[in-house]
């Protein structure tokens, strides 16, 4: 099912069939014919992380495509865990919505938890379907010892996955705050967090606990890879980006040295200029 509204730019509506059939929530900005690219966002995030994207004269060029993931902002939610552990199911989300959009090779942007659902879709998939690739403060490996994971994150998401809603908020609030090296803008910060609470807790503590290993994906691909990360970067460390590029051989970096976890947020000019050479670059 496709919707058009009319914003600050014209934004296309769509609902798309995932993985078992779920509903995911998709919209899109920026000319048909442009060359596509495909934002995933992270662990209890929305489409509406990507606000200095989709306002940004990327639309202008580019054919910006971003969506809910499973279980998070307007996609559909259910709460057995099993629909977040399954990787394939994480793999036929990105499929559809490249299918049932006609992406023509998208490049596909994965902002930390985003780059595990990247990592499942090439895993699954291969990368015919994708022209490149961009990590974003991503993550590609989860282990029971949170190797490469950092503290913000570690301090913050069990109890920002618990039940009791004020334990919940206040793990949460420390989560956001964590986010950026200096101070987020009030309204990123406000999304970011009210966007969190929306998610049930019982997709949050399903999500970290998967055990991911990305490194037979990495060391096969050979499209242009971007590795974006903030040298501050306390929830998903820098390390999980130099390992990155030592397992990936068409990886590069960009290594933002006063950015925290959202480069895309705290430096987004010379985020969005990276971004549309890659997209452009890689047709």
């Amino acid at each position: 099912m496709t919707t058009t509204e009319s914003t600050l730019s014209d934004v296309t509506v769509h609902t798309v069939a995932g993985g078992d059939g779920d509903a995911l929530h998709v919209r899109e900005w920026g000319p048909a014919d442009g060359p596509p690219v495909l934002l995933i966002h992270g662990w209890s995030g929305n489409h509406m992380c990507w606000r200095h994207q989709i306002e940004s004269p990327l639309v202008e060029e580019l054919r910006v495509v971003a969506l809910d993931l499973r279980g998070h902002g307007m996609s559909d939610r259910p709460l057995d865990a099993g629909r977040y552990q399954a990787a394939r199911l994480w793999a036929a989300d990105v499929a559809a919505v490249i299918g049932q959009l006609d992406l023509d090779r998208p490049t596909l942007v994965g902002w930390s938890y985003g780059g595990f659902v990247i990592c499942d879709y090439l895993r699954a998939h291969g990368e015919s379907a994708v022209s490149a690739i961009n990590f974003v403060g991503a993550a590609v490996n989860l282990n029971e010892h949170f190797d490469d994971i950092g503290p913000a994150f570690l301090s913050s998401a069990p109890e920002g996955s618990e039940r009791d809603l004020p334990t919940r908020i206040a793990a949460l609030r420390r989560f956001w705050r964590s986010m950026s090296a200096d101070p987020l803008d009030p309204t990123d910060l406000e999304t970011g967090l009210c966007g969190s609470v929306s998610v049930p807790p019982e997709v949050l503590r399903a999500l970290i606990s998967r055990h991911i290993d990305s490194d037979p994906v990495l060391a096969r691909t050979t499209v242009p890879v971007l590795v974006s990360h903030g040298r501050q970067d306390q929830i998903v460390l820098p390390s999980m980006a130099e390992h990155i590029l030592e397992a990936c051989p068409s990886a590069q970096a960009s290594w933002y040295d006063r950015a925290g976890h959202v480069p895309f947020v705290e430096d987004p000019s010379r985020f969005n200029q990276e971004l549309a050479e890659l997209a452009r670059s890689s047709r």
